[in-house]
């Protein structure tokens, strides 16, 4: 495991390396190489600061601590804003510390990707569905930034507009715009430092100890492999293809619902399948919430519902490969 850890420190420093020539004459290799090493950096690296998140005419704070020991991953993120809400992650397991009345009700759950590590690993398939150049040398949280445009090659998915320290090679900035343009959210550091601490002292909650503290475990989801004898996928929209398949009970229903998620790599799309539900009309139709676009539809009797930070035509796309067999 400690071999493991070199291994990405070593394929971390020669990113830096490769990613400090100038950018002016890079070539598409040598922009990809930039948004690779942002990839690693946000894992590999042990830092501290301050986020805002924007969304419509809402934003808040975020104050994040995350230190990687060659191995482990831990992270603390404290909303600043309102209710003080705490996310604690190691790994990709996430607990959420979340005061409601005189209770502190924690969660667990699956980890997703959290800024500044909102990149995967691999880019080979970002790579196929979008385009990437690079823009001029800005400044962010009082550092320089490169700005990456990350560009899709149709209207199926949204771009993207990344700020990489020169330094750290770690994203400080990451704006998501729609097909018209316009700015769907914002993520943004304002202050960002490196730390070299061991102490894991930081890594436990904050909140208020003399309130009662009570366990919601989310439903754990089973994996389903098997072929449905109701329904199956046609042709996905291009560049997006299945990652993942499992069956939840959710409360308040009495069988369980197939979860369905896509990927081009970076969007996300979430299919939800289950049984119609007798004497509560079907949902049909779309919208769209901030950043999120929601469709729901009918096969058989399935009740088809996508939702995913993608355009409209995309959910409506994945909603209509469903076919319903019997």
């Amino acid at each position: 495991m400690r071999m493991k850890g070199f291994v990405l420190a070593c394929l971390f420093a020669s990113a830096l390396s490769s990613a400090s020539q100038s950018v002016l004459a890079a070539s598409d290799d040598e922009k990809w190489q930039i948004l690779q090493k942002a990839a690693l950096a946000a894992h590999a690296l042990s830092y501290q600061g301050i986020f805002v998140c924007q969304s419509g005419q809402q934003s808040k704070s975020v104050q994040i601590k995350h230190f990687f020991d060659g191995q482990n991953e831990f992270a603390r993120n404290v909303l600043l804003d309102g209710s003080p809400r705490e996310v604690l992650s190691q790994g990709g397991d996430l607990i959420i510390y979340n005061p409601k009345n005189e209770k502190i009700v924690i969660e667990k759950r699956r980890g997703q990707n959290m800024f500044p590590a909102v990149l995967p690993a691999n880019l080979a398939a970002v790579k196929q569905s979008y385009t990437l150049r690079t823009g001029d040398i800005e400044r962010v949280a009082g550092r320089e930034a490169q700005v990456l445009f990350l560009e899709p090659k149709d209207d199926l998915r949204y771009s993207y507009r990344f700020w990489i320290d020169t330094e750290y090679g770690l994203i400080l900035k990451s704006v998501m715009f729609n097909n018209r343009n316009e700015m769907m959210d914002s993520i943004s550091f304002t202050q960002l430092n490196l730390v070299n601490s061991v102490d894991l002292d930081w890594f436990k909650p904050k909140i208020d100890s003399k309130k009662n503290y009570v366990m919601e475990d989310e439903a754990p989801a089973q994996a389903d492999y098997n072929p449905s004898p109701h329904w199956m996928l046609k042709e996905l929209p291009a560049g997006y293809r299945k990652v993942d398949q499992m069956l939840r009970m959710v409360h308040g229903k009495p069988l369980p619902i197939t979860h369905v998620v896509f990927s081009d790599g970076l969007a996300s799309v979430s299919l939800f399948i289950e049984p119609v539900t007798n004497g509560v009309k079907p949902r049909a139709g779309h919208s769209v919430v901030g950043n999120t676009s929601f469709y729901s539809s009918v096969a058989g009797y399935l009740q088809i519902t996508v939702l995913g930070e993608v355009p409209e035509a995309t959910v409506a796309a994945i909603a209509n490969s469903v076919v319903f067999i019997k």
